[in-house]
């Protein structure tokens, strides 16, 4: 097995503020990104902080009785001990997607486990990684599906699941659907030995976040992960002095966010969270019908959530009573977790990593500081079989982050005689040179007949690259491999439009190559690699 790295710009949609973050930029602009996160991502500094004074009997309690119930390993149990007795932890988390979701999942926990190993090791004080589940969320649809790959499409599964108001996901129990699904991802899955764990996991009666915790907690049993699902009461009376805070200083960490934001817009970034006033870093469970409502300020200092009206007062009240009720939104949920967690550094995707430059004011006003965040490890993974296609074909990474029509043709134009690429370059250079110099001629006669040229030359350079085109789609008539190659390339590489890690299940990477893929990717994510790794099985 090997591995390779690329910049992350190989990938679509990442954000400026992410590149500035990896300190990709030559400008001032990027190298004062740092300024708004607790650490540089690879400087280490993070290793040798303090740690942060938390309830370490009660979260190691809690987290004992909860493991016993998701079957965590000894190794995760003795992790726990290790928290007990001053351990720190290197935190990530995800949405509790269908059958552990996409493959990004088991690479978040994959740069958990690696940079605690590293952090042990370097500082001399015990580090261990905990998986935190995002079960409080409340967007069904996202969670409700997994993709598997067929050999020729992207299979989508959906567990049927459906609920009356927007509950939290994770307490959504599993009805008796979810055996004709389990059986289609046997297919798909042909049946491998991680197949009977997820029957083992996703029963009918469990929770989806349930579900997620034993399958995580088996995936990563020998590395020893801790799986944490903070919804209970008995979390949130330990992150209870954040929610507290939250309520009772609503409007100046309101006013911090909107400055923070106005100062991301100044420096040509763009703020990842809209905040507006009135707003607040909270939802409310409603009491009767389990529905997860966003709290609104009133201008009067009341709260609405819903069609409901409270006090400051009521909502402590409900804090001291029912915790559990109150749960932060995107840019406190950090902040509440590591109220609970002695965090030495958070693991975050280029998303979360992006809301860390509007969630640090936040950490600074409640905590007096601000968590290191880390980025994960971003691969693709490679089987033997396309890795070998692509080789054939000199096609790299980067080439095959299209649709397969476009690669196809590409690969039509390569495999064109070298007779023919040169005629078609001679006269398209040609071309150039004639349409050089009739602008220069005719530009200089008259600025409005130079714009003429540019015009005209435009089309012709268009009919240019359409012959082209059409040699490479007549190469493609006679060569049919090469459209299932470049079908078979980007469906693995590509699919659907998206990079693999997004949209592909980890389960299925799991069922092809054994459970010795996890500690593989443990492996790839010690390298370090700041941008995006290829690895080839």
């Amino acid at each position: 097995m090997s591995a390779e790295c690329y910049p992350i710009t190989i990938l679509p949609h990442v954000s400026q503020l992410y590149r500035g973050y990896l300190g990709m930029g030559a400008s001032p602009v990027d190298a004062a990104v740092r300024q708004w996160y607790g650490a540089e991502p690879f400087a280490g500094k993070w290793m040798r902080s303090e740690r942060p004074a938390v309830d370490a009997g009660r979260l190691a309690d809690a987290l004992a009785r909860q493991s016993v119930e998701f079957g965590a390993s000894p190794a995760a149990m003795a992790n726990i001990e290790k928290l007990r007795g001053g351990a720190r932890a290197v935190v990530t988390g995800q949405q509790v997607g269908l059958f552990g979701g996409p493959l990004l999942t088991l690479l978040k926990a994959a740069t958990a486990i690696a940079r605690a190993k590293d952090a042990t090791r370097v500082s001399g004080v015990e580090h261990v990684p905990v998986f935190w589940l995002a079960t409080e969320d409340h967007d069904l649809a996202e969670v409700n599906q997994v993709s598997l790959l067929t050999k020729t499409t992207v299979e989508t599964l959906r567990a049927g699941l459906k609920t009356k108001a927007a509950v939290e996901v994770g307490g959504i129990a599993l009805g008796s659907e979810i055996d004709q699904v389990l059986e289609q991802a046997g297919e798909l899955l042909e049946f491998a030995p991680v197949w009977e764990t997820l029957k083992e996991c996703y029963t009918a009666g469990q929770t989806l976040g349930g579900a997620f915790a034993g399958l995580m907690a088996r995936l990563f049993a020998e590395q020893g992960l801790i799986v944490m699902d903070a919804a209970s009461q008995e979390f949130h009376a330990l992150g209870a002095s954040t929610l507290r805070y939250a309520i009772e200083h609503a409007e100046e960490l309101q006013a911090a966010l909107i400055a923070r934001s106005e100062e991301l817009v100044k420096a040509g970034y763009h703020a990842q969270v809209l905040v507006a006033a009135g707003g607040s870093l909270l939802f409310l469970v409603d009491e009767a019908t389990g529905e997860r409502i966003a709290l609104r300020r009133l201008p009067d200092g009341g709260w609405k959530a819903g069609g409901k009206i409270f006090s400051a007062a009521e909502l402590i009240a409900i804090l001291e009573s029912a915790p559990e009720r109150l749960s932060p939104n995107a840019l406190l949920r950090p902040v509440f977790q590591d109220t609970i967690l002695p965090t030495a550094a958070y693991i975050g995707g280029p998303s979360e990593i992006a809301y860390f430059a509007q969630s640090s004011v936040v950490y600074e006003a409640i905590l007096g500081r601000v968590t290191p965040v880390l980025p994960r490890l971003t691969a693709t993974v490679l089987e033997p079989s396309v890795a070998a296609v692509m080789e054939m074909h000199e096609v790299q990474l980067p080439d095959a982050m299209t649709t397969a029509d476009e690669l196809a043709l590409r690969l039509g134009a390569r495999a064109m005689p070298i007779e023919g690429k040169r005629k078609l370059a001679a006269a398209g250079n040609a071309l150039d040179a004639a349409l050089a110099a009739a602008d220069d001629y005719m530009g200089g006669m008259d600025e409005s007949l130079g714009r003429t040229v540019e015009v005209s030359s435009s089309k012709m350079r268009y009919q240019m690259n359409r012959l082209r085109r059409m040699a490479a789609a007549f190469e493609l008539q006679k060569e049919s491999s090469l459209k299932k190659h470049a079908a078979a390339i980007t469906l693995n590489v590509f699919p659907d439009g998206h990079p693999q890690e997004r949209l592909v299940a980890g389960v299925w990477f799991v069922a092809r190559h054994g459970e010795g893929l996890v500690e593989r990717l443990v492996e790839a994510a010690a390298n370090l690699c700041p941008g995006h790794v290829v690895i080839r099985l």
